[in-house]
């Protein structure tokens, strides 16, 4: 099931790609700058170039200077150069302001994407019944015998847990609703090279199809064992949905997790209405989690900027990597928002995301970072610990 842990990586993510795109907003009002002082090359009147590069270079100064410094700019005496000015900011505040709500949809998004991921998998059992029943009807129509006899499938086509999957009720509601059947072309094109390369030869899955049916733990393990050597690992099946969905590595171990679960609960007692896996124990409080840390984080950005500042000694915090600064202020604003949540747990849940997402010395750098801020701002109290800190272990 989804943690936390994983909730903040999906925060970090969003959080990337928002100052990503707040550095492109940046560029583009200074284009638009540019563009009200480039020469007008339709105009019938000659144009003083000095003079425009001389507006454009002015107002341009301005504006990194607000940028820089946040304080409305002075008025100067050329009215051009002001509204120039004037309407960069503008652009720039609403750029950023659109980025900031967008993002914080992908990041919810992102995270529910696991669970339909999750419903997409348990499709594929249906759908590789139909590639074994396309081998048996083109088989059917050679001419000529083939130069292998075709494998006996008739046990997998068989299996009483599969049957059990493909009739469930709720499966086969939220496949239609979200548009989750194994069906691209594609899709169905990689279970066909599993099937055909991989599971065809593989030894335990040989001697599932020879031995007698009607054993139902041997048909539950033999899903199980599909699941784990030909989708969660294998080459085809990988390989197309790390391809299709660029959070796959991440996501795989969650994903896993949810599938597996489920063919365990796929027992003799099981029926049609057996009800699925979900994403988390309780999923609004974890949404809230994650939408009150990507919030709060970007309305607190400058504070949490001066405490890095001035925690790093000999060190421009520009020069810190962008990955860094996100992790470093995420900790810190975790650490004010949510009381319950241990500070011990909190620096140690940055550290670990650090270690996969930043670079090698990062570690490091952010346990120190973190360890000396949480001392000095608990002893002066502006942080504040209450409860029993076991909110972050659901």
């Amino acid at each position: 099931m989804l943690n936390r842990r994983t909730l903040r990586i999906k925060v970090m993510q969003a959080l990337y790609a928002y100052h990503q795109a707040v550095g492109s907003d940046f560029l583009l009002a200074t284009d638009q700058i540019a563009d009200t002082f480039a020469p007008d090359l339709d105009s019938p009147e000659p144009q003083d170039r000095k003079h425009l590069q001389g507006q454009r270079k002015m107002a341009e100064v301005i504006f990194k200077e607000w940028h820089k410094g946040g304080q409305e700019p002075e008025s100067t005496d050329d009215k051009d150069v002001n509204d120039a000015v004037k309407d960069a900011i503008s652009y720039y505040r609403k750029a950023v302001a659109k980025d900031g709500t967008f993002y914080a949809g992908q990041m919810v998004q992102a995270a529910e994407s696991i669970h339909d991921q999750y419903i997409h998998l348990l499709n594929i059992p249906e759908a590789l019944l139909q590639v074994i029943e396309e081998e048996k009807v083109r088989d059917s129509r050679r001419f000529t015998a083939a130069k292998e006899p075709l494998l006996d499938a008739t046990r997998l086509q068989e299996n009483q847990v599969i049957e059990k999957l493909i009739n469930n009720i709720q499966l086969q509601d939220l496949t239609i609703r979200r548009s989750l059947k194994w069906h691209g072309e594609e899709e169905l094109d990689a279970l066909r090279s599993a099937w055909r390369n991989e599971m065809k030869q593989d030894p335990e899955l040989l001697s599932y199809l020879a031995a007698p049916a009607g054993n139902y733990a041997e048909d539950q393990e033999i899903l199980k064992h599909i699941y784990k050597t030909f989708v969660f690992k294998g080459e085809s099946l990988p390989a197309y949905i790390e391809e299709d969905d660029l959070n796959w590595e991440e996501n795989r171990p969650i994903v896993k997790n949810l599938v597996v679960k489920t063919i365990k609960m796929l027992d003799e007692a099981a029926d049609e209405n057996l009800v699925l896996m979900s994403l988390s124990a309780n999923w609004q409080d974890d949404k809230e989690f994650a939408e009150s840390l990507y919030k709060q984080t970007l309305a607190d950005d400058a504070k949490y900027e001066q405490l890095i500042s001035e925690s790093v000694q000999n060190w421009d915090v520009e020069r810190v990597a962008l990955t860094d600064k996100i992790l470093l202020k995420m900790a810190l604003c975790e650490m004010h928002l949510f009381r319950a949540i241990p500070v011990k747990v909190t620096i140690n849940e940055y550290i670990e995301i650090s270690k996969i997402y930043s670079t090698p010395k990062s570690k490091q750098f952010v346990n120190g970072i973190l360890d000396k801020l949480a001392q000095d701002l608990t002893a002066s109290g502006a942080i504040r610990k209450s409860g029993r800190g076991l909110l972050d272990n659901q």
